[in-house]
C-alpha cells in the first residue's frame, strides 16, 4: 500500500537549485575505500583480496564487524569463499567468512519461505560455532549466530527464549547477546540484529513496537557517547512508522510524530552524543541516512544539512523508502532523499 504522505515529512516541491544536479550513490561500503575495492574483487570471484583486507583490520572489532557483514552479502551470491576454503581450510578468516555466508544463504531462504530453509539454518549454525572455537574473542561469529535467531520466529530453540537481565525486556536470544558483550560490548550489528529479532518475533504489530521501545530505551540508557547505538532508537521509530502506516493507522499524532517527543530526543540525542563526537569517516552511511531523516522530518534543517554534508553522495534505500509517496517504489525512495537533502542544504546558516 502507498504509504500516507504526512504534513511533517513533506518538503516543498518545484524547488530548483544548484542542488538538482546532485546524484545520489548507493554503495553498502560507504566511506570505507579499502572494502569497496576488495568487494569488486569478491563480485568477480577473487578471494585473495578479502583474505589481505580481513587480516590488516586485526582486532578492531567494529571494524571487522562491518567488513565482513558486506563481504557476507556480495561472497554469498557467489563459490568465491568457498575457492578460499578448498585452498586453505585452516585459515580463521575463512571459517568466519563461510559462517557469514551460510547465514546471508539461510537468511535468504526464511524470508523466501524456500523449503531448504530448516537445513540452511542448521548448516550455518555448526559453522558459526565451529568459527567461534577457532577465534574465541572475535565477536563476528557470535553476531553471526544471534543473526540467525530472526528465522526462529517462533523461539523453538532455547537459546533463542532466554531471559534478560533486564526485567521489562521480553525472552530472547539474551545469551547470543552477552557473548558478544563478552568480547565487544558495543557491537553495533549486535544490537540491530536484536532489534530485528523483536520486530520479527512479535505477535503483532503493537506487541513487536512495545518490545523494541523497551529494548532501544535500556540500550539507549548506557550507551556511552560516541556509540552509534545512540542512533539505534530512529530505527525503531521508523520501523513503527512503516508499520503503522501498513496497518492505515496513520493519524494526526503519527504525522506530526518527528517533530515531538520523544522522537526528537532521541534525535539530539543522536546529533550531540554520536555524530558531532565522532570521525565522519567512521560513521556508518546507513546511520547518517536515519539521523538526517530524523532531522529533517524534526524541522532542524540546519542539523539535517550538517548530516547531508557529512553523507557526501551516500544514500540508503531506508527510511526514505518508508516515508515516500510509495515504498515499493525505490525512485520514490530516491526522490524523497534529494528533497530533503535540497531543503536542507538551502536553510539559513
Amino acid at each position: 500500500m502507498p504509504a500516507v504522505r504526512t504534513a511533517a515529512l513533506m518538503a516543498p516541491r518545484g524547488i530548483r537549485n544548484e542542488h538538482d544536479n546532485f546524484r545520489p550513490v548507493y554503495s553498502p561500503s560507504g566511506f570505507d575505500a579499502a572494502l569497496r575495492q576488495v568487494v569488486e574483487e569478491v563480485r568477480v570471484g577473487r578471494w585473495m583480496g578479502m583474505k589481505a583486507l580481513l587480516e590488516s583490520t586485526g582486532s578492531d572489532w567494529a571494524l571487522r564487524t562491518s567488513r565482513t557483514q558486506v563481504l557476507g552479502v556480495f561472497a554469498a551470491r557467489s563459490q568465491v569463499v568457498q575457492a578460499w576454503l578448498e585452498e586453505e581450510p585452516r585459515d580463521p578468516n575463512c571459517q568466519v567468512m563461510r559462517g557469514r555466508v551460510a547465514v546471508e544463504r539461510a537468511l535468504r531462504a526464511h524470508r523466501e519461505r524456500h523449503p531448504s530453509a530448516p537445513q540452511l539454518e542448521a548448516e550455518a549454525r555448526e559453522i558459526c560455532l565451529g568459527a567461534a572455537e577457532l577465534l574465541p574473542t572475535d565477536p563476528v561469529p557470535w553476531v553471526c549466530l544471534l543473526a540467525l535467531a530472526q528465522a526462529d520466529e517462533r523461539q523453538v530453540r532455547p537459546e533463542h527464549r532466554q531471559y534478560a537481565a533486564e526485567p521489562m525486556l521480553p525472552p530472547g536470544p539474551w545469551g547470543l547477546l552477552y557473548r558478544v558483550y563478552e568480547r565487544d560490548r558495543y557491537n553495533r550489528e549486535a544490537h540491530h540484529r536484536m532489534l530485528r529479532f523483536l520486530h520479527a518475533c512479535a505477535a503483532g504489530a503493537d506487541g513487536s513496537h512495545a518490545a523494541a521501545i523497551d529494548f532501544m530505551r535500556w540500550v539507549s540508557s548506557w550507551a556511552p557517547a560516541g556509540s552509534p547505538l545512540l542512533v539505534l532508537p530512529l530505527y525503531a521509530y521508523a520501523e513503527q512508522f512503516r508499520r503503522q502506516v501498513e496497518a492505515q493507522s496513520a493519524d494526526r499524532w503519527l504525522r506530526q510524530r518527528w517533530a515531538h517527543e520523544p522522537i526528537i530526543l532521541d534525535t539530539r540525542n543522536a546529533l550531540h552524543g554520536w555524530f558531532a563526537r565522532t570521525d565522519p569517516a567512521q560513521q556508518s552511511v546507513m546511520d547518517l541516512n536515519y539521523l538526517a531523516h530524523a532531522a529533517w522530518a524534526a524541522h532542524w534543517h540546519r542539523d539535517a544539512g550538517r548530516v547531508f554534508t557529512a553523507l557526501g553522495p551516500y544514500f540508503t534505500q531506508q527510511p526514505w523508502g518508508y516515508v515516500s509517496d510509495d515504498p515499493d517504489d525505490p525512485e520514490a525512495a530516491r526522490a524523497e532523499f534529494l528533497r530533503a537533502r535540497a531543503q536542507s542544504l538551502s536553510a539559513p546558516a
